[in-house]
């Protein structure tokens, strides 16, 4: 015998709604609240004497207990909170506990903004305000190449006879423009490069120790546009060999946070232009891996910014 695809299309769904009866008849089931605080699932009850006589929600069958066991304050409560839409005990506290685990995670790492946190893994994220609305957005480490402006420094040679010239040279970023452009003229920008100890995976040898860095080592530099380049440091060497290095330093303000985050915030709004993170290290001069980016008020959005949770509470950010 054949039968149609309708047919046993509809079959199917007859046999799937049945399988899921006993589950919908538990979910929209009362209850027997016990004195112990369990209870019972029940469809219906009813009294006789000192024995309660109740068809069992899971089970599809009539059972009995002593009246005595019953806590019938608790059973009419339930009852009216569940005939008004108020939810079970049970999801009220999953839910307080799942409140609990996230404000516990969130407590871990210092709030930028209304509902937005700095991830616990290190990075450098710049705070930006795009239509009105916070967002947090990491910024990429470029590799500044040194530029030995040869020609200029053989032309200074041969204008000053001296046995040993002057030289410059400096350090570039390609392209005349950064990936990243700031919306907010006062952005604020967080800094955490320590290594996680708590990372799993295959045993590297043993790096030698360095010398710690101070945590305020971190800088804003506005970077010179020549071209279809960006120099963000100069370093001058005079006839004697000796070296230094010069950066355009944007005045800032620097914070420790806890995780070993550093806020920098520039003192007063910056202005329209490309900007970058450095690091310095004392003598050692500027680090040539620096974090690029630019203010447009104008730019378009930023791929991959982490926003506020929807559901935030609007605390003070720090």
């Amino acid at each position: 015998m054949r039968f149609s695809r309708a047919f046993v299309g509809f079959a199917l769904l007859c046999l799937l709604g049945f399988a899921l009866l006993p589950t919908h008849a538990q979910q929209l089931a009362k209850r027997l609240v016990l004195k112990d605080g369990s209870y019972q699932l029940v469809s219906q009850w009813e009294v006789q004497g000192d024995r309660v006589r109740y068809l069992s929600a899971e089970r599809n069958e009539w059972e009995e207990l002593p009246n005595s066991m019953v806590d019938w304050d608790a059973t009419e409560k339930f009852e009216k909170d569940r005939l008004s839409g108020k939810p079970a005990p049970e999801a009220v506290e999953v839910d307080k506990e799942m409140q609990a685990e996230q404000q516990a995670e969130e407590a871990k790492t210092p709030q930028v903004a209304p509902g937005l946190h700095l991830p616990e893994e290190g990075s450098v994220l710049l705070l930006d305000t795009f239509q009105s609305q916070p967002q947090l957005i990491e910024l990429q480490q470029t590799n500044g190449e040194i530029d030995r402006n040869r020609k200029d420094n053989m032309l200074h040679a041969v204008l000053i006879p001296i046995p040993i010239s002057s030289s410059k040279q400096y350090i570039e970023l390609d392209g005349a423009h950064a990936t990243l452009q700031a919306h907010a003229a006062l952005p604020s920008i967080y800094v955490n490069l320590v290594p996680s100890t708590d990372s799993v995976g295959p045993e590297k040898p043993e790096q030698p120790e360095q010398p710690e860095q101070p945590w305020d080592r971190y800088h804003i530099v506005r970077a010179q546009i020549r071209k279809d380049k960006r120099i963000v440091g100069v370093i001058k060497t005079n006839p004697l060999g000796r070296s230094s290095q010069q950066q355009n330093l944007i005045p800032t303000d620097s914070i420790h946070l806890k995780g070993d985050w550093v806020k920098i915030t520039p003192l007063s709004p910056l202005e329209p232009g490309e900007y970058a993170v450095v690091e310095l290290l004392g003598r050692q001069g500027m680090n040539t891996f620096v974090w690029d980016f630019g203010v447009n008020p104008s730019a378009p959005a930023n791929p991959g910014a982490l926003m506020p949770e929807p559901s935030a509470k609007s605390d003070q950010p720090k």
